[in-house]
């Protein structure tokens, strides 16, 4: 059985995450490891972000390590937040973040947006990354309870609700994470067979 490290220490992605893997593969989170304190983040694309944190998982393990980077791009933004958009309000706070974000956003006729994330895989001198993202709208203001993040302001193209309006099953489908993660499986079940475990 391979055995993957989830650079983490979200326990909701490491559930997700061992749910769709396949049977032959178990997961171990960051805090399995005994690491404490935050991950960096230094780099300046969603890729350069996910790699660091793969690549240190690998480093202090030697597991096959897989770790994600997301974020928002707005159009009219020039893509901001991107990058920052766990800390776009200078906290982590989502309210705030939401709130910083919608004041950008007054008036303001283009509202195109998409939610793109990376998932890298460290192992030896492999490394590999696999994007997914779902296009939509910003709203003019927060709707639902539901998600996390900026969901509440997010509207997906095709729908008249945003993510923070869905149940996880129906956000699951057309969400940029699991877009991701479906490429990363894939490539898992066909490829990482080859490669030592």
């Amino acid at each position: 059985m391979h055995t993957l490290l989830l650079c983490s220490a979200n326990k909701g992605k490491l559930r997700e995450m061992r749910a769709l893997l396949p049977a032959n593969y178990s997961i171990r989170g960051l805090l399995d490891t005994g690491h404490v304190g935050t991950l960096q983040e230094t780099g300046t694309t969603l890729e350069q972000n996910a790699l660091q944190k793969a690549t240190y998982g690998h480093r202090i393990t030697g597991l096959i390590s897989v770790a994600d980077d997301s974020g928002l791009e707005v159009h009219a933004l020039g893509g901001a937040p991107g990058i920052h958009s766990a800390d776009y309000s200078g906290s982590r706070s989502d309210q705030a973040n939401i709130q910083r974000l919608l004041h950008e956003m007054l008036g303001k006729r283009d509202r195109k947006a998409r939610f793109r994330t990376v998932i890298a895989v460290v192992h030896g001198e492999l490394q590999h990354t696999f994007t997914g993202h779902c296009d939509g709208v910003i709203a003019d203001h927060a709707i639902g309870t539901d998600g996390f993040g900026y969901d509440a302001i997010f509207i997906p193209e095709g729908y008249g609700h945003t993510f923070a309006e869905m149940n996880l099953a129906e956000k699951n489908k057309i969400s940029h994470r699991m877009k991701a993660m479906n490429a990363f499986i894939r490539w898992l079940e066909l490829e990482f067979p080859s490669f030592p475990a």
